[in-house]
């Protein structure tokens, strides 16, 4: 393949640019904000899902506190009721009477026993709350500190996409000054090896940094100025310039 000397170190040009965009993927790949939107998301989650766990469960507690006030009140009803006939006088018989004392002090034991129920779940319940309020602040937290990271990765997204699309710009234009089977070829390459031209520094090829054997120095130094060398080594494009110690 033949090509001006010109059009060939235009490929540096070009291999720059194109180093410059992979950088920039490189970058965009590993923004240190995608990690940490990563484990922030996974925390929410578990956060929220416990916090789901905590309100069932003190919704739970609510519903078994009500309960058990409810069955206080009815014991204390019923206590209250039978009180009132003791204090009426209207219960004369002695047997009567003994019964209906053994059964308010029965109730009043009884509505003792449920009001230590009510007051345990009301602690449980209290407790319940509590970690319910303090996994929300936890999940909240968490969520903002998660809006934070995604704000700071989409500045910083925008801020490659900028670069980036300059750059390709740029490359277009250095693109269009190649001949057309030149840049074919560099392509192709460049698909292959990641970069698809090199410059030949001092005998040295700076695609694979392998220094040039004698008899390969000498080939090439024969070589006319507008033919297309490929290194041996490596098989890029090897690009002569004034520092090719040729």
């Amino acid at each position: 393949m033949k090509a001006a000397p010109e059009a060939q170190k235009r490929l540096l040009d070009l291999a720059e640019l194109d180093s410059v965009i992979d950088r920039l993927a490189h970058r965009r790949r590993t923004l240190p904000e995608l990690a940490e939107i990563d484990e922030r998301s996974k925390s929410y989650a578990r956060l929220a899902t416990q916090v789901i766990e905590a309100e069932t469960e003190a919704g739970d507690l609510a519903r078994e506190q009500t309960k058990a006030e409810s069955d206080v009140d009815a014991v204390r009803t019923r206590a209250d009721r039978d009180q009132k006939r003791l204090d009426s006088g209207a219960v004369t018989s002695p047997r009567d009477l003994a019964s209906l004392q053994s059964e308010i002090a029965s109730l009043h034991k009884r509505q003792g026993d449920l009001e230590e129920v009510v007051l345990e779940i009301m602690e449980r319940r209290e407790a319940a709350d509590s970690k319910v309020s303090d996994l929300v602040a936890k999940r909240d937290e968490e969520r903002a500190a998660l809006s934070a990271a995604e704000d700071r990765r989409d500045a910083a997204l925008n801020e490659i996409e900028k670069e980036a699309g300059e750059v390709q710009a740029r490359r277009a234009g250095v693109a269009g000054d190649i001949p057309a089977d030149l840049l074919k070829l560099y392509e192709k390459l460049r698909e292959q090896y990641g970069v698809g031209a090199a410059m030949l520094h001092g005998g040295r090829c700076q695609g694979c940094k392998v220094a040039l054997s004698i008899a390969e120095m000498n080939r090439i130094k024969a070589a006319p100025h507008d033919e297309v060398l490929r290194c041996e080594e490596c098989r890029r494009i090897l690009v002569r310039t004034a520092e090719s110690g040729l």
